[in-house]
């Protein structure tokens, strides 16, 4: 990542194209609301602040970049790809990446509700100090997979390939799909406080 004043500072987010390349630019307090930038390469950039309300990001690249405090609802990363890229402090909500590819990436911090990662390939991805609500990994193909301190309310798994995925630092509430997380690491105390709900999938009546 090159220093802040290595970096082109755009406030205004206008993109007149499909497929622009962006290298090295710094998008401090930018409104991305609406923005098209569908098949977009961003290169070691970085985005300050800012809002990505209905921002349209399919099948964008990023690479070696880093999100601070961005908010945003109704963002579309639809088989985006995103490489050793950091994502810090971000309040985001109806975030649809289905398809998409995630490496070497550090989710840290904030809130994202509603985030659709079905079908998705995640290599070394790390979540940490966050809440995560309504997580879909249903689907997903995960080769290390972390969440450290963090919380996933209503979580989804199942028909997924889930190597290295290790959910033992997470506190899990009304997880689903439970019976397909083979390949997962859960703690000792997470196996005891789900008990109930491994048995209702399974179909097993557990009597008193």
């Amino acid at each position: 990542m090159p220093s802040a004043a290595d970096q082109t500072v755009f406030r205004d987010a206008v993109f007149s194209t499909r497929d622009e390349h962006h290298d090295a630019v710094r998008f401090e307090g930018t409104d991305f609301t609406g923005a098209h930038a569908e098949g977009h390469s961003f290169l070691e950039c970085s985005v300050l602040g800012g809002t990505f309300d209905d921002a349209h990001l399919e099948g964008s690249r990023w690479s070696e970049s880093e999100w601070q405090r961005v908010g945003g609802v109704s963002v579309s990363l639809v088989e985006a790809s995103l490489v050793e890229t950091t994502v810090e402090g971000c309040r985001l909500a109806a975030v649809s990446a289905w398809g998409s590819s995630w490496r070497d990436v550090t989710v840290r911090g904030g809130k994202v509700d509603f985030l659709n990662l079905r079908g998705a390939r995640l290599k070394d991805v790390a979540f940490v100090d966050c809440v995560v609500v309504d997580l879909d990994l249903q689907e997903a193909t995960v080769d290390g997979l972390t969440f450290e301190g963090c919380t996933l309310v209503q979580p989804a798994f199942g028909r997924g390939r889930y190597a290295r995925l290790d959910l033992s630092g997470a506190t899990l509430r009304a997880p689903v799909g439970l019976a397909g997380l083979r390949g997962a690491t859960l703690s000792r105390p997470q196996v005891i406080d789900l008990a109930d709900a491994f048995a209702a999938e399974l179909g097993i009546d557990v009597r008193d």
